[in-house]
């Protein structure tokens, strides 16, 4: 049950596990928690790396950084040392370079300089590289498949894509092959097999029209710019669809483990017992469930009075007004915490569907914001525990 299990931390997965993603819909912590499971697994011993799209500024400032790069940044230890924090490991991040992971998996499938030229420099790449759907899910996982053997790292965290979907990250590397191999993309290919440039005579006479009356709007140089794309991306695709099917293959591995974050919000919890449900269709489990932001119950509110005494006990002056407002927020945080109680009360069985029992952490809602190191490990506190030498 939920309730047995709320006891249970994530050091053994930071101890057993190679890889760590953590899932989840926008807005419900994901990046923190990412970021505190590397603080804590570096506290350990380990040497971590881990990969972010898109990171607050606040927490790279909090690590003492200006901003996150795309190339792999180390935390100075003296960042660590500020904050009186014993890491014996290291900690490096990395933010996601999307269009920069496609221009390497091309430098990679290409058969020659000159054909990974070609493909860099059509506009058409340009364009799809950075704004087609799916690519920044897939490209995440790229970047995770390119480093996962990396020996310099022994734990590699990926904060993955908000998603409006689950399906999206699952299904990224399908998806994006499918696109480039899908029947719209044949047809046109037909039109450009020999020369490169589009030959409408090959086509049924509908589709001539519809291309002709494109190339008088969009000019015949875009129309061989797409011809040009297509003969280069179908001339990669085999080498693609096989590195998809290999990436896939690698979310499946039994040093991968799935973090699923989420906040008692409803909504929050429903997007992410789906994207449990499809592990579960995928013969994978869930590893672990981390609920964000949890209010904690009080079921003792003290009167005015007792609040002055408390005050007065640690040398703080306080009066009758300024108690009852202590109250009063009070009371706010007990109605918080008996509604985050109903809800997770509500999933209970729902956590419990599958056949692993997969530890639950609840991160209390804190009373500050979590923006620096200081912070930071109060949530890894409370995630890995066992970690804190």
């Amino acid at each position: 049950m939920l309730s047995e299990r709320q006891g249970a931390d994530l050091t053994p997965l930071l101890a057993e596990k190679r890889v760590l993603l953590c899932v989840g819909c926008g807005g419900v912590g994901k990046t923190t928690t990412c970021a505190a499971l590397g603080l804590a697994a570096a506290r350990s011993g380990k040497r971590v790396l881990c990969l972010t799209i898109d990171p607050a500024r606040r927490l790279a400032e909090s690590l003492g950084l200006e901003r996150f790069k795309t190339e792999a940044q180390r935390i100075d230890a003296e960042v660590f040392a500020a904050a009186d924090i014993d890491v014996e490991g290291s900690l490096t991040v990395m933010m996601l370079d999307t269009k920069g992971t496609f221009d390497s998996l091309v430098t990679a499938l290409a058969a020659t300089p000159e054909k990974r030229q070609r493909v860099l420099d059509n506009p058409l790449y340009q364009y799809i590289s950075s704004s087609l759907a799916g690519t920044q899910e897939y490209m995440a996982m790229e970047k995770l498949y390119s480093v996962k053997d990396d020996p310099s790292y022994d734990l590699i965290l990926l904060d993955t894509p908000p998603t409006s979907h689950a399906l999206d990250f699952l299904d990224a590397p399908e998806r994006l092959a499918s696109a480039i191999d899908s029947a719209a993309v044949r047809w046109l290919l037909q039109a450009t097999a020999r020369t490169g440039k589009f030959s409408l005579n090959l086509l049924a006479r509908t589709a001539a029209s519809v291309l002709r009356g494109l190339g008088r709007i969009t000019g015949g140089g875009f129309l061989d710019q797409v011809a040009g794309f297509l003969a280069e991306m179908n001339e990669l695709f085999g080498s693609w669809k096989s590195r998809t099917e290999e990436v896939a293959s690698a979310l499946r591995r039994p040093d991968v483990a799935y973090v699923l974050v989420t906040s008692p919000d409803p909504l929050s919890i429903r997007e992410v017992l789906f994207f449990a449900n499809r592990l579960r269709e995928q013969g994978m489990q869930p590893d672990a469930y981390v609920i964000n932001r949890v209010h904690a119950p009080i079921s003792d509110i003290p009167d005015a009075h007792a609040v002055v005494q408390a005050a007065h006990r640690h040398g703080l002056e306080m009066s009758g007004s300024l108690a009852e407002r202590v109250i009063e927020a009070m009371k706010q945080e007990a109605r918080l915490g008996e509604l985050d109680r109903l809800h997770l009360i509500a999933i209970e069985e729902a956590f419990d569907e599958g056949l692993a029992s997969p530890p639950v952490v609840r991160v209390p809602d804190f009373p500050l914001d979590i923006h620096d190191v200081r912070r930071l490990i109060w949530v890894a506190n409370t995630l890995a525990p066992a970690t804190v030498p």
